[in-house]
């Protein structure tokens, strides 16, 4: 797809299942399982998505999926569906190779967002993208690298501390622009230092949310939020504030994980918000 003079392809590094009590939070499940029915286990199926940008001749990746550093047992309770291969794989239908890759970007540090990162080489873990600089909040890098007892189930250091020993880590202070028409953007209340990703273009706008709303529904619907939300009063403000952006610039929504409606536009029906669902090839 194209917004205005950059190219953008939503790259799936598979899919998996995750806790629906995780997923909606204090949404009772009589309400959100009409949108999303949950497997026996009361599971609901997400998609591992990830972003390719071609702006200004960079090569720019938002997020790296799970990757493939997992267990089988943890392949296992991820339920985790690779028919059509992984991020790798993904990325060389569209032509591009992992040392083509000049920037990745993480949104955050969370396992299913960053796995990718890095792979294993023989017994070592080494960055997956050879090429590129890693680019990741200063106080994201904090939290992940001294977690406490909620969030040491999903930052793993191998995912991220191999790319401080290869000097490919760049620490980002706030809202930083990548080219021209790229910038990232700190969305808090996921993660402290959660960032989302701009892309404005010859008057065309997108905005890949990453996990300030994890499924399209979240950014429509101001108090649903994740179980996983470390500040979910401040998940609330920020989807506030970027739903009136949205809706005044007539964005294009692109979700992390929502496998129904990965692409929309959000509506103002003067009554609620209402999201529109986008064809994307």
């Amino acid at each position: 797809m194209q917004i205005g003079r950059v190219e953008i392809h939503l790259i799936n590094d598979g899919a998996a299942w995750f806790d629906g009590g995780g997923a909606f939070g204090l949404v009772p499940r009589v309400v959100w399982e009409k949108l999303l029915p949950p497997d026996e286990f009361n599971r609901v199926p997400m998609n591992l998505y990830c972003l390719l940008i071609h702006s200004q001749g960079k090569n720019i990746l938002i997020d790296t999926g799970l990757g493939d550093k997992l267990t089988d047992k943890q392949r296992h309770i991820f339920g985790l569906d690779r028919a059509n291969g992984g991020l790798v794989e993904a990325l060389a239908r569209v032509g591009v190779t992992t040392e083509a890759i000049d920037v990745v970007v993480n949104t955050h540090l969370h396992a299913d967002h960053c796995g990718g990162n890095t792979r294993f080489e023989g017994d070592e873990v080494v960055p997956t993208f050879p090429n590129a600089e890693y680019w990741i909040q200063r106080l994201e890098w904090a939290d992940a690298a001294f977690p406490n007892e909620r969030t040491r189930a999903t930052y793993l250091p191998q995912n991220f501390l191999p790319l401080q020993a290869t000097g490919q880590l760049r620490l980002l202070n706030g809202d930083t622009r990548v080219t021209a028409d790229v910038r990232t953007v700190v969305t808090r209340g996921h993660t402290r230092s959660h960032q989302s990703v701009v892309i404005e273009s010859e008057g065309e706008t997108a905005f890949f949310t990453g996990d300030m709303a994890t499924l399209a529904v979240h950014f429509e619907r101001l108090a649903w939020v994740t179980a996983y939300d470390v500040e979910p009063l401040e998940t609330i403000e920020t989807k506030r504030r970027w739903q009136r952006w949205a809706v005044e610039r007539d964005a294009l929504i692109i979700s992390a994980h929502d496998k129904q409606t990965p692409v929309a536009r959000l509506r103002d029906t003067g009554e609620k918000m209402r999201l529109e669902p986008i064809k994307f090839k």
